[in-house]
């Protein structure tokens, strides 16, 4: 693989070294004098790999390479892009609902019984939270609900790109002031999906999943 637009010669190391996640990577003066770089450079590149959340520094520890976590790479540019308006929420929604809806059928034929479980507890939480005194809205739960059925995929892109879709739809405060009634409906179809989970209709909760993301607020 050409790493050439890859311009950083720290993540080329990372790369060209093999160091797995988990394993200690060499000091930056150790890592400057292999690649006759120095230390100053190195530094404000290891600075970079830190914000993707490829490695961690840490005291009497030093640089450990981490598990790709492809959020970390993306969400400080949707966070920024909705600030700035250049993006919106909807755009990005719009590419969370074409994941799910596509990549369903491959996700849901993963889920074991104990993933099916943990879902209904998810819904008892949820309603819990919406019929106590006083009420709280579960949106907690929401995110777990979503991020459990797609949990199976081995695929860090999908996982990062649905991930970054909760912590901006947490910033977004779309829902701030939805009605009660909103989170009843959106419940009702998640406690109705989760059904159709568990006796592997699979089309009719593909069904439910996009009906049920008609209820999101678009302004």
């Amino acid at each position: 693989m050409q790493l050439t637009k890859l311009d950083s010669q720290f993540l080329n190391y990372l790369i060209e070294a093999q160091i797995a996640p988990g394993e200690r990577v060499p000091t930056l003066q150790e890592i400057g004098q292999e690649l006759g770089i120095s230390v100053g450079k190195l530094r404000e590149q290891l600075e970079v790999a830190r914000n993707l959340g490829l490695v961690s520094v840490r005291p009497r520890v030093g640089i450990q390479r981490e598990p790709l976590d492809f959020s970390k790479a993306i969400l400080p540019s949707v966070l920024f892009s909705l600030g700035t308006g250049e993006a919106s929420f909807l755009q990005f929604s719009q590419l969370r609902r074409a994941i799910e809806t596509v990549l369903w059928p491959q996700a849901v034929v993963l889920l074991t019984d104990n993933d099916k479980t943990r879902l209904h507890q998810i819904v008892d939480q949820a309603w819990q939270k919406l019929r106590g005194q006083p009420i709280h809205v579960p949106n907690g739960e929401h995110r777990q609900f979503h991020l459990a059925i797609f949990s199976r995929l081995d695929n860090p892109f999908v996982q990062g790109l649905l991930a970054s879709y909760w912590d901006a739809y947490e910033a977004s405060e779309l829902t701030r002031f939805a009605s009660y009634q909103y989170w009843l409906d959106v419940w009702n179809y998640h406690e109705k999906i989760v059904d159709a989970l568990c006796a592997n209709e699979f089309d009719l909760g593909q069904q439910l999943l996009v009906e049920h993301f008609d209820l999101l607020p678009t302004t």
